[in-house]
């Protein structure tokens, strides 16, 4: 087990409060607070320092420095992810304790069309996907056909449901088109899962798991069908326990997770269409329904325990 001060390492200019919560969550642990470190210091044309020292390491941003061995990194905002892994790499070339160097595994994740394709490679339950890189309107149309015509198009890289669109029709396809096309976005369209509760209403779960073990497990409710399940979208979350999820889906979050080589994620899911993956989340936010007891703690205690 470390001793002595941990280091978090978050972008200080994100506004989701995943910090806070993991800074009660090492409090809790070792009753000590941790050293907060600006990760925007760390990345592509940064200041920040890590070098190697007697007693593990040494890391220096915006003038904060602190030694440790420990290294807490989260919320790093998936569009700079590349700007952060030569952060990364020194971490893991240093020998930090920390669940958060593999930037592989996160390039996985963050980048939908590696995930797909890593799905692919491991026989992990997905609907099929086309990924586009500034298709013409007749590839995108044929596409768009080939699926069925009833599809979900998103940005390879993105959060929060944002720039995602329900297309069924190639008047909405163009639309969809034109939109990444202005934000000079990759894109890809995935068949729709047809994800209806007894309802009608959309719905998905989010099942975190770690080192294999589900943590929490959430189900998002959305009237809106043509909407995406997040709750920043309009969807409804209700608190789970493990054994009410539907049947295969916390081995199938688990089997997600270990194809991107993540040992902690967020993946989203649906018991629909045989029981299919949407996407990994490298960082899930916590929740304020007993987020911290049940994600923040564990996750804390997984880099205390690292060998």
């Amino acid at each position: 087990m470390t001793s002595g001060t941990l280091a978090l390492i978050t972008d200080h200019s994100s506004t989701e409060g995943s910090r806070d919560v993991l800074v009660a969550a090492t409090r809790m642990l070792t009753g000590k607070e941790p050293v907060l470190l600006d990760a925007r210091h760390f990345m592509t044309g940064g200041t920040g320092r890590i070098d190697a020292v007697d007693e593990g390491l040494r890391l220096e941003a915006g003038g904060v420095a602190v030694t440790t061995d420990t290294a807490l990194v989260y919320e790093i905002p998936p569009h700079r992810r590349r700007d952060f892994e030569s952060c990364q790499h020194l971490l893991r070339a240093h020998g930090a304790r920390s669940l958060g160097t593999n930037d592989q595994a996160w390039r996985d994740a963050t980048e939908k069309d590696r995930t797909v394709a890593c799905f692919a490679r491991d026989g992990i339950a997905h609907m099929p996907t086309i990924a586009f890189t500034r298709p013409t309107a007749q590839q995108a149309a044929e596409a768009f056909e080939q699926l069925g015509g009833d599809v979900w198009a998103r940005p390879t890289v993105g959060m929060g449901g944002h720039d995602v669109f329900h297309i069924t029709t190639h008047a909405q396809l163009a639309i969809a088109a034109r939109h990444y096309a202005a934000t000079g976005a990759d894109w890809l369209i995935a068949r729709d899962a047809a994800n209806f509760n007894t309802e009608g209403r959309r719905h998905q779960f989010r099942v975190v798991v770690l080192g294999g073990r589900v943590l929490r497990a959430v189900e998002h409710v959305q009237p809106d069908p043509d909407a995406p399940c997040n709750e920043s979208q309009g969807a409804v979350s209700t608190l789970l326990h493990e054994d009410d999820l539907p049947t295969g889906l916390a081995e199938l979050a688990a089997s997600a997770a270990k194809s991107l080589g993540l040992p902690f994620a967020g993946v989203d899911l649906a018991a629909e269409s045989g029981g299919v993956v949407f996407e990994v989340n490298v960082h899930p936010i916590f929740g304020t329904v007993r987020g911290l007891e049940i994600v923040a703690v564990p996750y804390v205690a997984a880099h205390l325990d690292l060998s």
